[in-house]
């Protein structure tokens, strides 16, 4: 039997997935979306490019959960972007009603999947579909660390003009304004990064990671990305697909692991079939440990308006 992944929500980022899992024709997709007619239509239009790309796999529109029932993988990222006017609680306790509802629902359909969070403020929702999925850590993790990385990467391959491929980095943290780019563990062609760039210019391009999202919806005057998150999601699905054991940064549930508890916070983990099999404790140094845990004061502060 084929594998299925359900994607809900049939915005941008959504709707791409649904396009970029398709062609992986690793397994059969389920787009799910409020909106009548949206994800059926979003869903037709990437099964009838099956023929010319050259995949088989089926892929469906739904308004309901019953078509999502016993998938594999379901990825979250319904919710309600920041509006003019609203405030950081306004937006979380918002997400927060369309994510536990989501969450309920799905888990129902498919109470053995693994489920991936995209939905803003990530950590936090992440830690409201673990709460109310009630499934275990291995199986609950936000994608967040694998998208900051990759403009990480991105910006500092344009910097030496060279390609992203050679460039090692992670981005620990929440996924926000406190996340932190690790300069001191990155490097290019195996060169630490800093014998590379100059300082200033380092801290720059640590500050553009940062303002990554807020850069792209500033160009784009209304919305925001899709491409490299949805990319980004795909390469999590890859690793737990074909079993990779792969290294990633994920927002996963740390018990003690960085001195942190019982919290989402962005970490190296090794992902695979099963979901996290490991969290990677690396050997953070007095000044990143701080810049750690202060990112994880900002998802408290989050948990604590969600009161959860």
């Amino acid at each position: 039997m084929r594998k299925k992944i359900t994607v809900v929500g049939a915005g941008n980022v959504g709707a791409t997935l649904a396009q970029r899992v398709a062609e992986r024709n690793y397994a059969d997709v389920v787009l799910v979306d409020i909106i009548e007619g949206l994800p059926q239509g979003k869903a037709l239009d990437i099964l009838e490019a099956g023929p010319v790309i050259g995949y088989d796999s089926h892929v469906v529109g739904t308004n309901s959960y019953e078509e999502t029932s016993d998938s594999d993988i379901v990825v979250i990222t319904s919710g309600i972007a920041r509006k003019p006017g609203m405030s950081r609680d306004d937006l979380v306790r918002t997400n927060q009603k369309i994510v536990t509802s989501v969450t309920e629902q799905v888990i129902s359909a498919s109470p053995n999947a693994i489920l991936i969070p995209v939905t803003n403020p990530l950590d936090a929702m992440a830690q409201l579909v673990f709460k109310v999925s009630k499934l275990p850590r291995e199986r609950v993790f936000g994608m967040a660390g694998v998208l900051d990385t990759a403009r990480f990467r991105t910006f500092i391959a344009q910097e030496l003009n060279v390609s992203v491929r050679d460039v090692q980095a992670y981005v620990l943290g929440g996924h926000g304004d406190t996340m932190i780019p690790l300069t001191r563990m990155t490097t290019v062609g195996g060169v630490p990064v800093a014998q590379l760039i100059a300082e200033p210019r380092l801290s720059e391009i640590v500050q553009r990671t940062r303002d990554g999202g807020a850069e792209i919806v500033n160009l784009l005057k209304s919305g925001s990305a899709y491409y490299a998150p949805s990319a980004s999601v795909l390469d999590m699905i890859d690793a737990i697909m074909y079993d990779q054991q792969r290294i990633l940064p994920a927002s996963v549930y740390l018990t003690g692991e960085y001195g942190i508890h019982n919290l989402f916070v962005g970490v190296p983990v090794k992902m695979g079939a099963n979901g996290i099999t490991q969290v990677i404790e690396l050997d953070l140094s007095d000044s990143e440990r701080v810049a750690l845990h202060h990112s994880a004061d900002a998802v408290k502060e989050l948990i604590e308006v969600m009161g959860i």
